[in-house]
Parts: structure tokens; sequence; C-alpha cells
């Protein structure tokens, strides 16, 4: 008699290299039977209705609030994101599901449109099963806003986390899985085998955050049987300091949003073009703010910045920063790496001819280059495949009209590029195909039905 051996995936401490737990790795044999189990679940949670969902689910809000404090110390073990920002992430999902919850019910209720002749009525219906590939830097975030609108819709799911983060991943099924009937939200664990062996399955949908170059995979796999497919990919943020900016306050913007989660956000601010007018005060600004941030021990809850989530981050960064230095950048303050960490770097005398201000980064290293005028800046913001978002610091109306000429998918002016509560996340060009949340985006996990009655009976002329 044989005994099979459960292959299990280590979650590693990237600030201390232990392990802080493991999961059964998913054999890829098994996942057409996970896809059939959650495609025989969906015809009963589809049954519940739209009502029924939502009452069933309304009571995760507050599971989750109960086991955040836990979880944030979950996030910080596995990415070595600070307390602060890790408990934050943790908050923030369980207070983010009830008001999700609600605006992704009101997104699917019907809809009536008419006319003197027709009254339609727009149905939202599930797609089926929802496949959720989801990445390590929101390790609960992420896979709520992939996850959660896709169940009120009555798709089922099955999630694959990041296999940098697994322990996360599945303590948030876990909580939502207290509450969903089973096979409704299923996890498979594992790394790109697992991820396209799910990809080609017999799946409705694909939601997946992260790089560019996967989601151009997963486009393509996903062709031949025109599988619907949200992704958001990644960026490289720019922001723009204009003349008549708040100096200050563009300062502390740019260093907060290139050094907070160690670099590693999608609109994490990857390039500054700065107005040479104001050039030198700006720089020395961001210097004297960045020797402020405090790196060490994740767990110390006076440090903002812990380290990179494995060698491999590093040392991508890295090859960024080096290349950058050699072709004539200024190391103005930090540069220093240890095991995976990376000082929080200030670059200036940046040019498009540096690969660090073209692909994403994805690092603590803020780069800055300067420009003579609204149109050169424009230009260079606009030179980038990417489109996910983007600030804009300068007097309001003078932004906004600078803004208006940008090519990603959000702006902030002023702030950072996230939109009032309801509007979507939506990436641009090559940062997004399809987008999520707010009315809009939660209506991408639904297609679209209509039925149409005539208000009178025609009789036909002949």
């Amino acid at each position: 008699m044989s005994v099979t051996t459960e292959i299990m995936l280590e979650s590693i401490n990237p600030a201390t290299g232990e392990i802080v737990g493991s999961v059964p790795i998913t054999p890829t044999a098994a996942i057409a039977g996970i896809v059939e189990k959650a495609r025989t679940a969906q015809k009963s949670w589809n049954a519940l209705g739209l009502e029924g969902r939502h009452a069933l689910m309304q009571p995760i809000a507050n599971r989750l609030a109960e086991e955040a404090p836990k979880i944030g110390k979950l996030i910080t073990a596995e990415m070595g994101k600070s307390t602060p920002e890790a408990q934050g992430e943790a908050s923030y999902t369980a207070d983010k599901f009830a008001t999700e919850l609600e605006d992704a019910a009101a997104a699917f209720a019907p809809e009536i449109i008419e006319d003197e002749n027709v009254k339609s009525t727009l149905y939202r219906d599930p797609l089926g099963v929802s496949a959720a590939i989801t990445p390590w830097n929101f390790p609960e975030l992420m896979p709520q806003q992939c996850i959660l609108p896709s169940l009120v819709a009555g798709n089922t799911v099955v999630f694959k986390p990041s296999e940098d983060t697994p322990l996360t991943g599945q303590a948030y099924a876990d909580v939502l899985n207290e509450f969903l009937p089973e096979g409704v939200l299923q996890v498979v664990h594992g790394a790109d085998d697992q991820g396209k062996k799910l990809v080609a399955s017999d799946i409705n949908l694909v939601t997946f955050v992260g790089s560019r170059d996967v989601g151009a995979k997963i486009l393509t796999a996903c062709a031949p049987e025109l599988k619907r497919v949200i992704l958001e990919l990644g960026g490289k943020d720019a922001l723009i300091v204009l003349a008549d900016a708040d100096i200050e306050a563009a300062a502390s913007f740019a260093v907060q949003n290139s050094f907070r989660n160690s670099g590693q956000v999608c609109v994490s601010t990857e390039r500054v073009y700065v107005d040479e007018k104001i050039a030198d005060e700006f720089e020395e600004l961001v210097i004297a703010k960045t020797k402020e941030w405090k790196q060490g021990d994740p767990t110390d809850e006076t440090v903002k910045v812990g380290p990179m989530v494995h060698s491999t981050q590093r040392d991508l960064v890295l090859e960024q920063l080096n290349g950058a230095i050699e072709d004539g950048a200024q190391l103005r303050c930090g540069g220093g790496t240890h095991d995976n960490y990376i000082e929080p770097t200030v670059l200036t005398n940046c040019t498009h001819d540096m690969r660090i201000m073209h692909d994403e980064t994805f690092g603590p290293i803020c780069c800055i280059q300067r420009f003579s005028g609204d149109d050169e800046a424009i230009a260079l913001a606009n030179e980038t495949p990417y489109g996910l978002g983007g600030a804009v610091f300068g007097k309001t109306e003078h932004a906004i009209k600078v803004a208006r000429q940008l090519t990603p998918g959000m702006v902030g002016i002023n702030k950072a590029c996230g939109g009032a509560q309801g509007t979507p996340w939506v990436g641009a060009c090559q940062s997004g195909y399809g987008y999520h949340s707010g009315r809009d985006g939660h209506r991408q996990f639904t297609q679209v039905r209509m039925v149409s009655v005539p208000k009178q009976i025609v009789k036909p002329k002949y």
C-alpha cells in the first residue's frame, strides 16, 4: 500500500528568515475537481438570490474585524509590512467589507429602462465560476476586491493567494467560509503551475492582480474560449510637482508614496517630475523627510519601513538602482542594503535614458527628474506603457488642466490617486484590462441579460 505525502508550501518571514507556517500545495491534478465542485455549488448559491446572498454575507464584516489583529500580524510576518501598515490593512479590509457588500448589492439590482412602447429589465446575472489570483503586497485587501463582488453576484470562487503569503490568504478565506456554503469559496495553494492550471480549467472569469507580463499571459490563455478577464496590472506612477505647488505638501507626499510598504505598492510614486524653478528646495525637503523614516524590524511599531518581501525582489530593485547610478543619477541619501532590506533612497539627476525611469521598480526608491514647463512634464509622465495612477501637485485649476492630459486611469490632485467611495479602481494603457470596485467595477463580475415586454400588443401590418 503506497502512502502519499503532502508537499508543503512554506511561508518565510523576510525579516528573520524563519518559517512562519506552511500549507499543503494543491496538486494540479486536483484542480479540475475543485472547479467542478465550485460549478455544482454555484447552482444553489445563485438560487439564494441577491437578497439571500447579501443577508448571509453580512455577518462576515464583524468576524473580519475580530480577526483583524491576528491577520495583521500574519501580514507582517509573511511579507514584512510594518506593523502600523499591516494592522491598517487588516482593519481597513474589515471596515470595507460592509460598505463594499452594500455597494455590490446595489450595483447588481435589476434596472428598468422603458420608452413609450417597451419596458426592458436589465438583469445582472452571475458568470459562473470565477478564479481569483492575487498578489503578496496587499495579501488581504486584494483578495477581497476580487472575491467579494464575485460572490455577491452569485459566482462561486476558486482563490489562489500568492505563494509568498499563503497563510494570510487562507486566514481570510477561513473567515468567509464560516458563513458560506461548502464549495462556494475554495482555496488553491501553489505557484505558477497551479495558476496556469486554474486559468486553463473550466472557469468563466479570471480576476488577477499582479505584473503586466503575467497578465498578458493570462489574457492569451483565456482568448481561445473567450473567458472573461479582469486584470489589474503593474504601474509606473508619476508625480508632477508644478511651480505653483505647496512644496512642503508635495515633498511629504513624494516620501510617503515612495516608501510606504517599502515601495511595494502598485500605485507607488516611482517617478517624480519637479519644475526646475522649485527643484532645489523640493529635493532638499524630500531628502530631509526621507531621513526621518525609520527602517528595521517590522514588528516594532515605531518602524515605518520593513524588508522587501524576498531576496528576488530586493535584487531586482538593486539592479535598477545600481544601473541608474552608473548612468549618472546622483545618490542623495540611502542606498544601503543588508539581508532583504534596502534603505529608503533618493536619486536626483534622473533621466529617461535610465531603466529605473521606465521599468516597474516596486522598491523604496524616490527618483527625481526636473522639467522646464508643463508640456515637458506631461510628455515625460506619459512616456510609459503603464497607466495605473498618478498625482499632480499645484494650484487646483492648473493641476487639473495638467491632469486631464495624462494617460493613467486615476489621477489625484494634491493627493493620492484613489477616488471617493463608490468610484472604481481603474487602470489604463497596459496597467488594466477591465477594472474593479465601485458600481461600474462590480458590474464586470456579471453578465447583463435583458428581458423586454411590450406595453401594448402591436398588431402586425399586413
